[in-house]
Order: structure tokens, then C-alpha cells, then sequence
């Protein structure tokens, strides 16, 4: 992890790339990108419309058309200043770009500092579908600074914090139960980025293209992804983070359902996720157009969904099949709370 005023230090002339792009969106080339200009030599700008809605190939074809207007060669390096949409989709434009060119990730928001810049994953949505298609690639370097989270709207670091409940929930109970006894507002923002990315790190040094232990990290997203990818189909916006908290309260129930966890620990972890997450307000009829987004996840195998589930607080297991009848039924139980 290297801090933002550590980058200017950063010797681009020894590393003689042969150009630098900057990928922003609208948000962060006006809230971020002025404190990282003054410490970067000639560059060139690239900005898209912000969102994962505009994380599609529609806007792949943009920033690769941008590189090629720029006549950029694959000795160049492309800086990637933004959430996770900036770092999935800059990554995966820059792994495919002439069959690959550097690239760096400067995550923004908490959610990418603790999650998406963290491991090598690159990908876009594809016809509604989470990260569809992608590839695993390591930056050259992620640089991290909690500076940019003052940037942020509450709703946004939120969303990350979901992030953070989840590494606690699979590897950490020390950690969880820490933090569920306080409300995100006092928390030390750079702590937890420091023990999630932490967290991140080790499993993905032991399995860097999820053949195993990596897959832990999806607890929640199995549901969670199928929430989000019905939303990206709507006018109303929901976060990644507040899709990840639905999943991890129908996760945990199906873990209850399988005879892994307590109902006394369902509780604790239903109630401390409703305590920082409002309940989104989908209906029992949305439900059999959630639970077949499901059967596209990328965990699974042949037919059957594979979901990474909770045997204990702080202890998770993977490759656990479920049926879209449980996965309806969980979000029964959410709607229900």
C-alpha cells in the first residue's frame, strides 16, 4: 500500500513509458484528479460517464478508441483514479489493449480500496450479468490513500463498508466483533482499510484465479449479484455494497437452513447489517426475475450454484450448492425482517 503523497516519488522517467493515460470519470476528475495531477509528468486525460451502468463494452470501446487516437504502444501505462468501475473496466481495457499495456490502480472509494483494486480482477457487466466478462490481471501497483474518502457521499462509503462487514464475517470474529459495535461514523476509515486489504491479500496470494480458497471472498455476492444485476435492468440505482448487504442476509439464512450457523448468530448479523444498511424495497413479485440471474454466476458448476456460505462467525466454507427455490425463499426471509 503506498500513500498518495509517497507517488511523487514514483520514478516514471526511470520506467520510461513511452505515454501515460489517466482514466476519470466525471466525479473523480473533479473531486480527485487535481490532487494527483501535480505529482505526474505529461499524461493524457480520459474521462467517461461514472456508474455501473456505463461498465459495458459500449464504454470498453470509448476508452480503447481514446488509446488509439493517442497512438498509445504497449510501453505505455494507463492510471486508473476512480471507484470500482474505473479499476474493473480500466484494467480490463488496459490487459486487452494491443494484448496488454501497464497499468496502476489509485482506488477512491471504499469500496475499491478494500475490494475491487485488490487481486487482479478485471471485467465489465455484460446483457445485466455481474463481471461477465473479464480476465485476471495484477496492476503494477495499487496505491491506496483513505484522503480520497473525504470525497465521497455517505451512501457511497457505505456501500464500501459492506465490503469490510463481509472479510469480518469470513475470516475475522476478533475483527466483527469490533466493528458491530459501532456505527461506521466511528470507525478509524484507515484501520479498516488497512486489516480488509489485509485480508484481501493473503487469499488471494494463496489462490490468485480462484480455484479454492478464493472464492470465500464471494460470500454474499451469489444473491447479492443477482440483486444488483436485476437493478442495472431498472431506473433505480442501487450500489453494489447495498446489493452485497441483501445477499449477506439471505446468504446467512441460507446457512441457517443448512444446519451451519445458529439462529442467534443470523440474528446478530441480520441486525447489525440493518442497522447500517436501510432494507431496499423490492417485492415478492421481483423475485422469480432475481433468482434466475443466479444461474449465470461465475462460482458455478455445470447447472448447479455453487454460493461460498457462512459456518460460523468469522469462518466460511465454498462450493456449497444451492437451488434457486432457497435463494427465493432467502429473499422472502429479507423482505420479511
Amino acid at each position: 500500500m503506498i500513500h498518495i503523497e509517497s507517488f511523487k516519488k514514483f520514478a516514471f522517467e526511470k520506467l520510461n513509458y513511452s505515454k501515460i493515460i489517466v482514466l476519470v470519470d466525471q466525479n473523480t476528475a473533479e473531486h480527485c484528479y487535481p490532487l494527483l495531477k501535480p505529482l505526474l509528468p505529461a499524461h493524457e486525460l480520459i474521462e467517461i460517464e461514472s456508474g455501473e451502468k456505463n461498465k459495458n463494452l459500449r464504454t470498453c470501446e470509448k476508452i480503447w478508441q481514446k488509446l488509439t487516437d493517442f497512438q498509445t504502444d504497449r510501453n505505455a501505462l494507463m492510471i486508473n483514479l476512480g471507484g470500482g468501475v474505473i479499476g474493473d473496466m480500466g484494467g480490463f481495457c488496459a490487459a486487452t489493449f494491443k494484448r496488454g499495456i501497464d497499468f496502476i490502480q489509485i482506488p477512491t472509494t471504499l469500496l475499491s480500496q478494500v475490494d475491487a483494486s485488490v487481486g487482479g480482477k478485471l471485467g465489465i457487466d455484460f446483457q445485466g450479468f455481474k463481471n461477465h466478462i473479464g480476465v485476471f490481471q495484477l496492476p503494477k501497483n495499487v496505491i491506496i490513500d483513505t484522503v480520497f474518502l473525504q470525497t465521497l457521499p455517505a451512501n457511497e462509503l457505505r456501500s464500501g463498508f459492506a465490503e469490510v462487514i463481509k472479510h469480518c464475517l469470513i475470516t475475522d470474529k476478533k475483527e466483527w466483533k469490533k466493528i458491530s459495535k459501532k456505527e461506521l461514523k466511528d470507525l478509524n476509515l484507515q484501520k479498516i482499510v488497512t486489516h480488509s486489504v489485509g485480508i484481501k491479500e493473503k487469499v488471494v496470494t494463496e489462490d490468485p484465479t480462484e480455484k479454492g480458497l478464493r472464492k470465500i471472498l464471494n460470500f454474499g455476492h451469489t444473491v447479492g449479484h443477482a440483486v444488483e444485476g436485476f437493478y442495472l435492468e431498472t431506473p433505480q440505482k442501487l450500489l453494489h455494497g447495498e446489493a452485497i448487504a441483501v445477499g449477506m442476509i439471505a446468504e446467512s439464512w441460507i446457512s441457517l437452513k443448512k444446519g451451519l450457523i445458529s439462529k442467534k448468530k443470523l440474528a446478530e448479523i441480520e441486525n447489525y447489517i440493518f442497522q447500517i444498511f436501510p432494507k431496499i424495497d423490492f417485492s415478492a413479485q421481483d423475485i422469480p426475475n432475481i433468482t434466475p440471474l443466479a444461474l449465470q454466476d461465475k462460482k458455478n458448476s455445470g447447472k448447479k450454484i455453487k454460493a461460498s456460505l457462512l459456518t460460523d462467525i468469522g469462518v466460511c466454507d465454498y462450493d456449497i450448492e444451492i437451488s434457486e427455490q432457497e435463494i427465493a425463499e432467502s429473499l422472502l426471509y429479507y423482505l420479511a425482517q
